[in-house]
């Protein structure tokens, strides 16, 4: 039986604490190999010649090379919750939990440009939206990227908030506890609002975010529907 704790800082699991690593190594790669790199890896619009199947899997092992606080908050966030998850499940059963909301945060991230390229081609055809605003639009998703192992964290927190909904946590500035429950709800809630309102989505890839949390949820739900120690 796993030794389960719960609250405070706790020892890093052998899966989590090689994602870590992965993804602090594949940080510094940015840093050295630059554009080339990055552009390879990361997730494209998937009709773009720089789209590949693997870049599913690959954009969750990238971050913002200009910003270390991307790497930082979702390693963290990684370890706070899904310490309490792998500690529970076992380290095979994280991994392919963690992969598979990883990965289904990249495909609803592409359908998700695929209905707003529609969308998009529809105004401009019935005259709702002028040439140069389709136009840039259109530009912005077709040579876009996405990075980040954000889906793949929320996936994490999905399945934490599931399993423990009543954990009350600290979310700074806000000087009150809030529970676990609550709190997935209010970021999916924020992620819709940025993803269908792109002006005000601080170039974030919202949708992968639910598409994580979606998966994660999903998941965690199946699992416990069946009362099955593995899913695999």
């Amino acid at each position: 039986m796993a030794q389960i704790r719960m609250g405070g800082f706790q020892p890093i699991p052998p899966v989590i604490k090689n994602l870590i690593i992965i993804n602090a190594l594949m940080w510094v790669a940015e840093l050295t190999f630059k554009e080339p790199f990055i552009y390879r890896l990361s997730l494209h619009y998937h009709e773009s010649p720089e789209f590949g199947l693997w870049q599913i899997v690959t954009h969750m092992f990238l971050h913002a090379p200009g910003s270390f606080f991307h790497l930082l908050f979702n390693m963290f966030a990684l370890y706070m919750f899904g310490s309490t998850l792998e500690n529970l499940w076992g380290s095979k059963r994280f991994l392919i939990f963690y992969m598979a909301c990883g990965i289904g945060a990249g495909i609803i991230q592409l359908a998700a440009n695929y209905v707003e390229m529609s969308i998009i081609t529809q105004q401009f055809a019935s005259g709702k939206l002028a040439q140069q605003e389709a136009t840039e639009r259109a530009s912005a998703i077709y040579h876009g990227i996405a990075l980040g192992a954000s889906g793949a964290v929320m996936g994490v927190f999905a399945g934490f908030a599931y399993l423990f909904p009543n954990t009350p946590l600290i979310v700074f500035p806000i000087p009150i506890p809030i529970k676990a429950k609550y709190l997935i709800i209010g970021l999916i809630v924020l992620d819709l609002f940025g993803g269908i309102n792109p002006r005000y989505g601080g170039g974030i890839a919202h949708f992968a975010h639910i598409g994580g949390a979606l998966f994660g949820f999903i998941l965690v739900k199946t699992m416990n529907r069946n009362n099955r120690r593995n899913f695999y």
